[in-house]
């Protein structure tokens, strides 16, 4: 059975939040499968795990600056944790050829993400909503006022 099975109660009725933490969730499926099967197929849905990791992030980040919070908040901080975490396991396969870390990473990674999805990212979706921010023009009709903290 796969670390991260994607389930209704990780969804936020953010549509476009919900699509990209089901492929969050896809592409680290992806990476334990090819563990298990493929080994041929681990560096490549590594990396696409990790481009989608980046692209994921930088897209929440963005949606904060549009509603008003600042850049400096913990929901910011455990992405640049995360991805520098990505790639210095990265920069270990590649010193080393053995993938195997990735077993433990995958395991670490599913934690996380739910937490960080039930906390972090349910506070933003709810502050979106709060906000009236539209996620196809990016634009907040009532954005935070002042300096906001993180969500």
């Amino acid at each position: 059975m796969p670390a991260l099975v994607w389930s209704d109660a990780m969804s936020h009725a953010q549509p476009d939040m919900d699509t990209t933490h089901r492929e969050f969730v896809d592409r680290l499926t992806a990476v334990e499968h090819a563990l298990d099967h493929d080994p041929d197929q681990v560096a490549p849905s590594f990396g696409a795990l990790l481009d989608h990791t980046k692209a994921h992030f930088s897209q929440e980040e963005r949606w904060m600056g549009a509603i008003g919070l600042v850049p400096e908040n913990g929901h910011a901080d455990q992405h640049r944790h995360v991805l520098d975490v990505l790639h210095e396991v990265r920069g270990v396969i590649g010193q080393t050829g053995d993938a195997q870390i990735l077993r433990r990473l995958i395991s670490e990674l599913a934690s996380w993400f739910v937490a960080h999805a039930q906390m972090m990212d349910a506070v933003l979706a709810e502050t979106m909503l709060a906000c009236g921010f539209d996620t196809e023009t990016g634009t907040a009709a009532r954005p935070l006022t002042g300096k906001a903290g993180g969500a």
